[in-house]
């Protein structure tokens, strides 16, 4: 595993690093007993944990709810898939595509997920201070930058209807695909007015993008 140590790891448990990037799809090709799921549960508090430390120390005087925001747009799905193909953590998935209707949706889901996993292994195979050491490489310099992967467009509409005291609410007007990859359209009714539709490829994705169209037509965003 010669590649690890662009992360400066040694390892002490090569087995946890394999278990890291096999998809469940694979083990049961090959009758393995293992797959990522249990590091990337693992992992995912480890990343929420370490970055919430670090927002924290960042930003002293900001409230918990705006923390939580902040760390919200850097744990997200569309921030990990970055960390994962900048760092070439996707060249390691280990998948059977062979005799698996695996979606390209799935592919971006199963990317995210092996960033967690690695850090989940990272963490049991190095400790605590090496899985710092591996989000302050890959991570936190998107902090300093203020990259942003995720905008709260639900949470915007929310607060204007709170102000206005109107109720905002979404209701799902179409629901079609396989099971493993479905396409949910939402739309948006703000004091009982459609204000637009959004389409995605589940239901919070759907209200986000419906929300966005919202925004716009409220011109909230100028």
């Amino acid at each position: 595993m010669k590649w690890l140590e662009k992360f400066n790891i040694i390892p002490n448990n090569e087995e946890l690093y394999i278990i890291a990037f096999t998809h469940s799809s694979y083990s049961a090709k090959y009758d393995l007993d293992y797959d990522y799921e249990r590091l990337e549960f693992l992992g995912d508090s480890v990343l929420n944990m370490l970055t919430s430390e670090y927002l924290q120390n960042l930003h002293p005087t900001y409230s918990e709810g705006k923390l939580t925001k902040l760390r919200a747009n850097y744990v997200c799905q569309s921030a990990l898939v970055v960390y994962s193909h900048e760092n070439d953590l996707d060249k390691h998935i280990m998948l059977n595509l062979e005799d698996n209707a695996i979606s390209d949706n799935e592919v971006i889901s199963i990317t995210a997920d092996i960033f967690e996993s690695f850090l989940g292994a990272i963490y049991l195979d190095q400790g605590i201070e090496k899985a710092k050491e591996f989000l302050t490489m890959t991570v936190f310099p998107y902090i300093e930058t203020k990259k942003i992967f995720f905008y709260d467009y639900k949470s915007t509409i929310k607060e204007y209807g709170d102000a206005q005291d109107v109720e905002v609410c979404y209701e799902l007007l179409e629901e079609h695909g396989a099971p493993h990859d479905k396409t949910f359209v939402m739309r948006i009714l703000v004091d009982g007015i459609d204000y637009g539709h959004g389409v995605g490829k589940s239901k919070k994705e759907a209200e986000q993008l419906a929300a966005a169209k919202a925004i716009d037509r409220l011109k909230l965003d100028q």
